[in-house]
C-alpha cells in the first residue's frame, strides 16, 4: 500500500491495525466519520482523518524499510529471455549471483557481452539449450516469456499440450534444473489472457513439474519500487514442492519518484543524465505536439487538429491517453515502448518537442549510467523499452534472498536435529 488521498474501510483497518467492524461503528457513532462515494455510496477515508492517528505514521514508516537483506550464503541465478539485462542487474545489485543468461536477440547478447564479459551467456534459441547440467547448481531460475495460447488437450493442461510456446520452454528448463524457486515475469494481460486459462495453463504445468505458484499472482506497480515510470509486470512465483518456506512478495514504497527524478541530479541519479542519441518526430507530428503542453496530450489539441491528428480514433471510445502525450516534470513517465516515435504512444519530452534520447529512456528503467546498450538507435531502445525495470528487479531480489535464507537456515536446522537424535 502507498500513501494516498482516499482509503477504502479494509485499507484505514490495516494501517490502524483495527478491525473493519470497529471503523464502521465509529462511523455510526460519529467518532471517526467516514466519506460517502458519490458513486456507490461506499464509506472511504480521506488521509486528512487518518493522519491524526500515530499508527498511520508508523505504519508507512515501516512500509519504507525496504526489502533489503543480505545473503547468507552465495545464491546463483539462471536466467532465460534475459533480453539486456534489466532484471539481471537488478538481481545482481540485491546480492544474487549469475550462473548463465539465455538470449536470442544477438544485439542484446552483446550488450550483455560487453557489460558482463563473465557472465556465461547462451546465445541463440532456447529450443537448441539443454540446461540439465545446471541441476543442484541452480537456486532460482527467471524468465520473461512471452504470452501465448496454449491448445487445450484435456481439463487440465500439461507440459506436452504447451509445446511450440516459449512457456514449454521455461518449464522444460525449470524441471531440467530444479531450482528451489522461479520466476516469471509477463505483462499485466497475463491475468486475462484467453479468459484467464493460459495463467491457469501456466500454474497447471508448474504443479505438474514439482511447484507450487504462490497465490495470489502479483501484478507489481514499478512506481512503487523507486522506478520514475507507470510500467506494470505481472510476477509469477514458483516453489520447489519439498520446500515447507512461503515466498512473500517485496514490500511496495510509498514516495513516488517522477520524469525530474529520472533525468535530473537528486535521489535516484548522482548527476543529470548524460548526453546521447535519440529518434526525431516527423515535421507534421512535431508540428501537432508543439501544441501540447507538459502532461497534455490530444485532448489540448484545437478540435479540427484533434480530427485530423487522430483520424478514425477520434471517434472509438477509451481516453487514449497515451496519444500525443508531453510527460510533465513533476509526474512519472507513461510506460516506455519499444519505438518511441511510433503514432499513440508518444512520450515527448517536457520542455522540447522530441523523444526521449537513448540514455533518458535508460534511466526512466533505472539502468545505470555506465550500462551501455550495443547496436543501431532503434535497437538500443527495443532493448530498453523491452526490459523490467532495474529499481523493480532489485526488490524482487531482496524478497527471493529473504526467501532462500529461510531455506537455508530451516535446512540447517533440520541437520542440527538430525544430528542431535542420531
Amino acid at each position: 500500500m502507498v500513501i494516498k488521498d482516499i482509503y477504502s474501510v479494509s485499507e484505514a483497518a490495516e494501517i490502524l491495525d483495527k478491525n473493519p467492524e470497529t471503523l464502521r461503528r465509529w462511523d455510526n457513532e460519529g467518532k471517526l466519520k467516514a466519506v460517502r462515494e458519490p458513486m456507490s455510496n461506499y464509506r472511504v477515508y480521506k488521509k486528512e482523518q487518518l493522519q491524526i492517528f500515530p499508527e498511520f505514521k508508523r505504519f508507512f514508516e515501516k512500509l519504507d524499510e525496504g526489502n533489503f537483506i543480505k545473503p547468507i550464503k552465495d545464491y546463483s541465478v539462471l536466467e532465460l529471455f534475459a533480453g539486456a539485462g534489466g532484471l539481471a542487474i537488478g538481481l545482481e545489485k540485491a546480492g544474487l549471483k549469475c550462473k548463465a543468461l539465455n538470449e536470442i536477440d544477438k544485439w542484446a547478447c552483446q550488450t550483455l557481452h560487453e557489460n558482463r564479459p563473465n557472465w556465461n551467456v547462451f546465445e541463440g534459441d532456447i529450443k537448441n539449450f539443454d540446461f540439465s547440467h545446471f541441476k543442484n547448481e541452480v537456486d532460482v531460475v527467471t524468465g520473461g516469456f512471452p504470452c501465448q495460447a496454449f491448445s487445450y488437450a484435456g481439463k487440465k493442461l500439461g507440459l506436452k499440450d504447451a509445446r511450440g510456446t516459449l512457456f514449454y520452454e521455461f518449464a522444460r528448463v525449470v524441471q531440467e534444473v530444479q531450482p528451489k524457486i522461479c520466476i516469471g515475469e509477463n505483462v499485466r494481460g497475463l491475468l486475462n489472457h484467453d479468459e484467464g486459462r493460459t495463467l491457469e495453463g501456466m500454474i497447471s504445468i508448474l504443479d505438474e513439474i514439482g511447484y507450487n505458484v504462490v497465490s495470489p499472482v502479483e501484478v507489481l506497480k514499478a512506481i512503487h519500487y523507486n522506478v520514475p515510470q507507470k510500467r506494470e509486470r505481472l510476477i509469477l512465483v514458483a516453489v520447489r514442492k519439498d520446500i515447507d518456506v512461503e515466498y512473500h512478495y517485496p514490500k511496495p514504497f510509498s514516495e513516488i519518484y517522477t520524469l525530474k527524478d529520472a533525468l535530473k541530479k537528486g535521489k535516484l541519479f548522482d548527476k543529470d543524465v548524460p548526453k546521447s542519441k535519440g529518434s526525431t518526430y516527423p515535421d507534421h507530428k512535431k508540428r501537432v505536439l508543439d501544441l501540447v503542453p507538459p502532461k497534455g496530450y490530444w485532448r489540448d489539441l484545437p478540435l479540427d487538429i484533434q480530427k485530423e491528428y487522430m483520424q478514425k480514433s477520434f471517434y472509438l471510445g477509451g481516453g487514449k491517453t497515451g496519444m500525443a502525450r508531453r510527460i510533465g516534470w513533476d509526474e512519472p513517465c507513461l510506460t516506455l515502448t519499444c519505438s518511441p516515435a511510433q503514432k499513440q504512444t508518444e512520450r515527448c519530452h517536457p520542455d522540447e518537442t522530441r523523444p526521449f534520447t537513448v540514455r533518458e529512456y535508460a534511466r526512466i528503467q533505472t539502468f545505470p549510467d555506465e550500462w551501455k546498450f550495443e547496436g543501431s538507435v532503434s535497437q538500443q531502445y527495443k532493448q530498453i523499452g523491452n526490459a523490467v525495470p532495474v529499481n523493480l528487479a532489485k526488490e524482487i531480489g531482496y524478497s527471493v534472498i529473504s526467501f532462500l535464507n529461510k531455506v537455508e537456515l530451516h535446512q540447517l536446522k533440520v541437520k542440527g536435529e538430525q544430528a542431535l537424535y542420531a
